[in-house]
């Protein structure tokens, strides 16, 4: 069971699909979420969401204070989750007069990199652990013309994957590791 854990959305349980997404678990949700928020980057922020899975790192991001949000799955039945859990955040948010901008895009995360327009403050990329290094590197390096100054992204992937190489117009600040998981921070130039 997948739920929001802070902000005005705070212990709504998410949508999940059964076998087609791996939410980021609670416990590294709450650590990341606790740091951004520590360093204030999620109130007022443009969030991007790749590899969506049931949107719990976008939609955690928007129910604590994000002013937008984007979330990209290509996976139909992980979209249908997202749109399900989309309602019920807006609900929540519209409840408290709140206001966040939340989109979903059923594309794949290359194609969608290679259309879109928009800049984002804050960029969690959480693919499922079989997507390459190398896909890895190619998102990273489309997303770099859409980053605002000082953006920050937040990349999970697998502990037994090694770091994907980095364009040089990121800078890695931290690698925090959970178990399976490891987390890196990385930063725009």
């Amino acid at each position: 069971m997948t739920r929001i854990i802070g902000g005005i959305a705070g212990s709504r349980t998410l949508a999940s699909p059964a076998k087609v997404t791996r939410p980021t678990s609670d416990r590294i949700r709450e650590s990341i979420f606790n740091r951004l928020e520590a360093l204030n980057l999620i109130n007022g922020s443009d969030v991007l969401d790749l590899y969506a899975g049931t949107g719990a790192l976008g939609f955690e991001a928007a129910s604590r204070g994000a002013r937008s949000l984007l979330l990209v799955e290509n996976n139909k039945q992980a979209l249908g989750g997202i749109i399900t859990n989309q309602r019920m955040i807006k609900a929540a948010l519209q409840k408290e007069e709140l206001d966040c901008d939340i989109r979903a895009e059923g594309k794949s995360v290359s194609s969608y990199l290679a259309t879109f327009s928009s800049k984002f403050d804050l960029v969690f990329i959480d693919p499922p652990y079989e997507v390459s290094n190398t896909d890895i590197n190619e998102n990273l390096t489309a997303l770099l013309p859409h980053l605002k100054e000082d953006a920050v992204i937040i990349l999970e992937r697998s502990s037994r994957t090694p770091i994907p190489e980095l364009p040089e117009e990121l800078k890695l600040t931290e690698e925090k590791s959970y178990g399976d998981t490891v987390v890196y921070w990385l930063e725009s130039k």
